[in-house]
């Protein structure tokens, strides 16, 4: 998997060095973006940071995050890569090493952290299981964190026109989504701590991690839920379902967005869809560099939680919460399609009872009260990272990602 996830990385890089002018491959400075070179070093840190320069590495979770690091093959690595102390507007202005350089770079990084591997499982092969998770942890931990970053590099390519033309990143299109499914009143608890699936009877499906393996830090602990009577859709939105709150004027219609959600409406280029525009009564999609027809049968994408939130109320519906769409994830395992797009849902990002920071520090506490949390996975996740208990977080206004939303009322 890791060479597998290393694959993709440079294959996309590859795209951006095809696509972008320059030995600097420079971008447009945007709160959004990043250089991709720095993307590309910045990968190859982590793993040595974690796992070859890391003497705590095979403490797993128990490992001291800030014990003292062994040097780095490159001795401005830290100063170049460290996301938490490097500030995003300093990158665009980095001395950054080549391309060649930095691949050079990566692949020592990974054959040493191959070589680890291969050392923990032998020493670990008579173990138990639980014992073989810890040293297995930052294996686990770096494979995730390339494989979320070769994503933000899938959608900073929309971002930038670029047109990437693996089969694995289009969109699909979606079917009629059908009557919503209807969930009776139950309960469901939530997180790795969780002993029991969802309150439905014909629930097929248990909390993910209960086995072992691995789990982000804000996957831990428990929430359990009460949950009324609702109904869900079985899909998130296609356009041909959102554009017609488009259509009917909902942009310029200030009861649809309150809040926050005014402001981002009234800003530049906030009057539809992000990278849709409608011409001579056609919706046109900015596609790989160019204007092209909609197919308004894909999946709603690139739309903000104010836009979700927005469509909601114009419709008479509502965002589930987090534990609504895992319980109808779980209990209607056969009827509850995703995986299109990230969903938002009406659920701020927050911790589970329990919750302790794993050693990564930076990976969810910071950002817990000031995020949304989006539910499923998108056309870009790789399908190791996909499980139903899975929490990726953002900001409401964001677009670029590949999130869109799906419905439910009660």
């Amino acid at each position: 998997m890791l060479l597998a996830s290393r694959g993709d990385t440079l294959a996309t890089f590859a795209a951006y060095e095809a696509a972008l002018p320059g030995a600097a491959l420079a971008v447009p400075y945007r709160e959004e973006l990043n250089p991709p070179l720095w993307e590309l070093g910045h990968v190859g840190w982590f793993q040595a940071h974690w796992l070859g320069r890391n003497p705590d590495r095979h403490k797993g979770l128990q490992a001291d995050p800030a014990a003292p690091r062994l040097p780095a093959a490159r001795p401005d690595a830290d100063a170049l890569y460290d996301s938490s102390h490097v500030p995003h507007a300093t990158r665009w202005h980095l001395p950054l090493p080549s391309a060649s350089a930095t691949r050079a770079e990566l692949a020592a990084v990974l054959r040493e952290s191959l070589a680890l591997l291969h050392q923990q499982a032998a020493a670990t092969a008579r173990s138990h299981p639980q014992a073989q998770d810890q040293a297995l942890y930052f294996h686990r931990l770096c494979l995730a964190h390339e494989d979320m970053h070769h994503e933000a590099a899938v959608y900073m390519a929309q971002a930038l026109g670029m047109a990437l033309t693996d089969p694995r990143y289009q969109p699909q299109p979606l079917p009629a989504p059908g009557p919503a499914l209807v969930l009776p009143a139950g309960a469901i608890t939530l997180g790795t701590g969780a002993t029991e699936a969802a309150g439905d009877s014909h629930a097929t499906d248990v909390p993910a991690h209960q086995g072992g393996g691995f789990a982000f830090d804000n996957e831990c602990g428990t929430q359990h839920h009460l949950l009324p009577p609702s109904q869900i859709d079985r899909q998130v939105l296609r356009w041909r379902d959102y554009l017609p709150f488009a259509e009917a004027g909902g942009y310029a219609d200030a009861r649809w967005w309150p809040g926050r959600a005014a402001a981002w409406r009234l800003a530049p280029g906030h009057q539809a869809p992000r990278y849709l525009k409608r011409e001579g009564g056609l919706w046109l999609q900015w596609r790989h560099g160019q204007w092209q027809p909609l197919n308004l049968d894909h999946p709603a994408c690139h739309l903000t939680a104010y836009e979700a939130d927005a469509w909601c109320a114009w419709a008479g519906r509502r965002l589930p919460t987090e534990a609504e769409w895992e319980r109808a994830a779980r209990s209607e395992p056969t009827r509850f399609a995703w995986g299109a797009v990230w969903e938002w849902t009406a659920s701020r990002f927050g911790p589970y009872d329990g919750f302790t920071a794993h050693p990564y520090r930076d990976y969810s506490a910071p950002w817990f009260g000031s995020r949304r949390v989006l539910r499923g996975a998108s056309l870009a996740t790789q399908p190791r990272m996909r499980h139903l208990a899975y929490r990726n977080f953002y900001t409401p206004e964001r677009n670029d990602i590949f999130a869109g939303f799906r419905s439910c009322a009660g």
